[in-house]
C-alpha cells in the first residue's frame, strides 16, 4: 500500500471516531505523506521522549562511554544507594526493571532536592525481576549518561538533532538543570517523524549512520512482561511491542511512532486525545500491516 493510501485510511479512521489528532505523517519505503488537523507546532511528545533517551544511550554504547551493564554505582559514585541498588544497571533503568518502588511522572511535583538520589536511596526488590513504569527511571538513566557526557540534550545536538535538521529542540528540565528525560521533549509531528524514520532505517539517516543497527534492533528484541494487557503487555528498551506486528514509541495523549516489524513503514502521530488515544496507534498499525 502506498504512503498516500495508508494516510487516507488512517485519516478516515481518526475522523470517523472524532479523535483529537494534531497531525499524522506516513513513510512507506521512500514515499511520504502527511495530514494536519491543526498547525504543526512543537508539542510535548511525553513518553515518546524515552525513545530519544534510548538513542542517546545507544550512541554512548557505540562510543564505548558505557554499556547496558554499567551500574548506577559506577556512574554516580557519590550517591547514597539503597539495599540492592548497587546491582541496578542502565538496562534495568531503560526497561523499567530496577526493582525500586518509585513511581513518579513528569506532571507530578518533585519535592526532593534530587529526584535521582531520592529514587536510588530506596531499596531494590531485585533488579530485573519486577516492572514498574516511571519517568524517574529514565530520568535517572539520563543522569547516569550525563555524568559522562554533560548535558545530554546538548550532547545530542551534533549527534542526532542537527543531522536530522531538528533545530534547537527544547526539553523540560529539573530544578538542577538536567533534562527530565522520560518526558518533556518538544517536537513537531514532522520532526518526530524523522526520529521514526531513523528507527525504521535501523540507525541510518541517508548515507550517514547515527547509531548502530544492532542497537536499534536491540530496542525491540528482548521484551519484558508488564502488568498491563493488550498492546502494553511487553516493554523493551524504552519501546513497546504492538499493536499487532509493530513496535512503537508511546507518549501520553496520543504521541506515537509506530513501526512495522518488516521495517518498511512508519507512522508518526501527535495528538491530544485524553480517553481513547490507544485507537490512534491501532489505526496506524492496521493501516501499515494490512
Amino acid at each position: 500500500m502506498s504512503a498516500v493510501a495508508v494516510l487516507q485510511r488512517i485519516v478516515a479512521d481518526i475522523d470517523a471516531e472524532g479523535l483529537g489528532a494534531y497531525g499524522v505523517h506516513v513513510r512507506v519505503g521512500d514515499e511520504e505523506a502527511q495530514h494536519r488537523w491543526r498547525s504543526d507546532d512543537r508539542v510535548n511528545v511525553y513518553s515518546a521522549s524515552k525513545g530519544v533517551c534510548a538513542l542517546a544511550v545507544g550512541m554512548a554504547v557505540d562510543d564505548g562511554i558505557l554499556s547496558l551493564d554499567t551500574t548506577v554505582g559506577e556512574m554516580l559514585p557519590s550517591f547514597e544507594l539503597g539495599e540492592g541498588v548497587d546491582r541496578v544497571t542502565m538496562r534495568h533503568l531503560l526497561t523499567m526493571t530496577s526493582g525500586i518502588d518509585f513511581e513518579w511522572f513528569g506532571d507530578q511535583p518533585a519535592p526532593w532536592p534530587d529526584l535521582a538520589q531520592e529514587m536510588l536511596r530506596r531499596p531494590s526488590a531485585g533488579a530485573g525481576e519486577t516492572f514498574q513504569y516511571s519517568d524517574a527511571s529514565t530520568y535517572t538513566a539520563m543522569r547516569m549518561l550525563g555524568a559522562r557526557v554533560g548535558d545530554v540534550r546538548d550532547w545530542l545536538l551534533p549527534r542526532l538533532f542537527d543531522p536530522l535538521g531538528i533545530h534547537n529542540p527544547q526539553w523540560h528540565r529539573c530544578p538542577q538543570g538536567w533534562i527530565v528525560g522520560g518526558t518533556g521533549l518538544e517536537l513537531r509531528t514532522e520532526e518526530l517523524a524523522r526520529i521514526g524514520r531513523l528507527l525504521r532505517d535501523r540507525g541510518r539517516w541517508g548515507t550517514d549512520r547515527l547509531v548502530s543497527a544492532d542497537w536499534v534492533d536491540r530496542l525491540h528484541a528482548d521484551w519484558v512482561t508488564t502488568p498491563y494487557g493488550g498492546s502494553s503487555s511487553r516493554y523493551g528498551l524504552a519501546v513497546w511491542q504492538g499493536p499487532g506486528a509493530c513496535w512503537r514509541l508511546d507518549g501520553k495523549y496520543g504521541q506515537y511512532v509506530v513501526i512495522d516489524d518488516a521495517g518498511t513503514s512508519v507512522v508518526t502521530i501527535t495528538a491530544h486525545e485524553e480517553t481513547r488515544d490507544h485507537l490512534l496507534a491501532q489505526f496506524a498499525a492496521d493501516a501499515i500491516t494490512a
